[in-house]
């Protein structure tokens, strides 16, 4: 048996015994099979695999367990991938981000009680938690620079579109802009790569790439290599929240459902009229060639949310420079906003998110038939539930749960207004045909059935 104990870094390296006896409370229960699950995906960071069950199968005899000291607490891991290591030493990287996964997944999750799904059920506590989970990852430590750039996209891109990803991160690195991704491959690691670059030609020293997850998706989504401050929230909406909250800017690159699901639940909350005065930059860029991929996009939303919904994102192809620059330009703005406001740089407490944006959604085949796919709502109403629908095709193709009931009880089935059915399909279609559901090689095969309700 292979054992290897780990001392404690960051913020973990600091506790008190009672905190420590805490964490030790927390071995026995439900939150530690996903606190286990967690480490086995961040040791297998940058292995090219999207379906948990094929990760994790080598590894039935991986253990992790608490190990108390007066100082605090080791972490001391049985059996784990070798990929993780070199030359018999843990990667200094994977080792930090086994304390983030332990100060996110167990201290924070026993202190919000995750695993009960007794989290903050009002909107202002919701915000207050996202806030202090950011603040005990050290994330709002130097994100008063507004240049903090949040990148979203899909992991299945081709290697045009990877490179294009890098090129952009590579101009935002030269203008001293950090990079927060889902921290994931593809467009969550490009821009990273490129940053690197970028902010080494510039001897710039604060570089600063931030990978925000969550549980049900980090095994799909491993921290890349790149990633060197990792935050793990306890959902879904969770992590948007914390993307929205944490951003100074976004921009986003093609990508499938996930990517939908994301833009839909930004412009949701940037079309709420107490935002509408807020600046904030929104760009979504790629390659020569995905200029289809943006018009069935954009179109998509001007028949779905409207006009006013098209207003706040620009589309700009193939050109890293003018993203870099327009991002710069909306970055003063923002500012000047801020300033005004006498908002934080490191924390967006001015934005309003109204509650239906905050509370999880469980994808299951009851709540995915019953949601209502019609015009006969508010667009904010509309924004909402159309999130929920790609939420739910995201479960079902990658995160454990939802690819179990897949195979248990079939696709999910979404009924709704005949056109606005019609929409869903043609757009959920051009994701298939242009393999943006999972990654290249294998073959996809849907989680979902449409139907138009009479």
């Amino acid at each position: 048996m292979n054992k290897v104990q780990l001392n404690p870094v960051g913020w973990m390296s600091q506790l008190s015994q009672l905190e420590v006896a805490q964490l030790q409370d927390t071995t026995n229960s439900k939150l530690y099979e996903l606190f286990r699950n967690c480490c086995l995906a961040v040791l297998n960071s940058g292995v090219d695999e999207d379906n948990y069950e094929a990760l994790f199968a080598p590894y039935d005899d991986f253990d992790v367990k608490l190990i108390r000291r007066e100082r605090g607490v080791k972490i001391e891991l049985i059996n784990p991938p070798e990929v993780g290591f070199v030359d018999k030493r843990l990667v200094r990287g994977v080792h930090e981000h086994l304390f983030a996964v332990l100060r996110d997944m167990l201290f924070m999750g026993n202190k919000y009680a995750f695993i009960k799904q007794n989290t903050p059920a009002d909107g202002p506590s919701i915000t207050d938690m996202v806030f202090d989970m950011l603040r005990h990852a050290q994330a709002l430590e130097g994100n008063d620079e507004l240049n903090t750039v949040v990148c979203w996209g899909g992991h299945s891109i081709n290697q045009t579109e990877y490179k294009y990803t890098k090129e952009v991160g590579y101009q935002l690195g030269l203008r001293e802009l950090n990079i927060c991704t889902g921290c994931g491959p593809g467009a969550m690691k490009g821009p990273m790569k490129g940053a690197t670059i970028g902010h080494a030609k510039q001897r710039y020293k604060n570089g600063r790439y931030i990978g925000i997850s969550e549980p049900s998706i980090i095994a799909a989504e491993p921290p890349n290599a790149i990633v060197n401050e990792l935050v793990i929230m306890p959902d879904i909406e969770k992590r948007l929240e914390a993307f929205v909250r944490f951003a100074h800017g976004i921009i986003i690159f093609p990508g499938g459902v996930g990517t939908a699901e994301e833009l839909l639940y930004l412009l949701g909350i940037l079309m709420n009229e107490r935002n509408a005065q807020q600046p904030f930059p929104v760009i979504l860029t790629g390659p020569a060639g995905t200029e289809a991929y943006f018009a069935a996009i954009d179109e998509f939303i001007g028949q779905t949310l409207g006009k006013e919904a098209q207003s706040k994102y620009t589309v700009i192809v193939d050109n890293p420079v003018e993203v870099a620059r327009t991002m710069v330009a909306g970055l003063k703005k923002v500012e000047q906003y801020r300033l005004e406001m006498g908002d934080a740089f490191s924390f967006n407490w001015s934005l309003k998110i109204d509650e239906p944006f905050q509370h999880p959604f469980i994808p299951t085949h009851k709540t995915m038939s019953e949601l209502p796919l019609h015009h006969d709502q508010s667009v904010a109403d509309l924004a909402v539930v159309l999130r929920q629908a790609f939420s739910g095709i995201v479960a079902g193709n990658v995160k454990a749960e939802g690819v179990k009931q897949i195979k248990e009880h079939g696709p999910f089935h979404l009924t709704g207004e005949p056109e606005m059915m019609a929409r869903i399909d043609n757009l959920l279609k051009s994701f298939v045909a242009q393999q943006r559901m999972k990654l290249p090689g294998s073959e996809y095969r849907p989680c979902y059935t449409i139907s138009r309700a009479n």
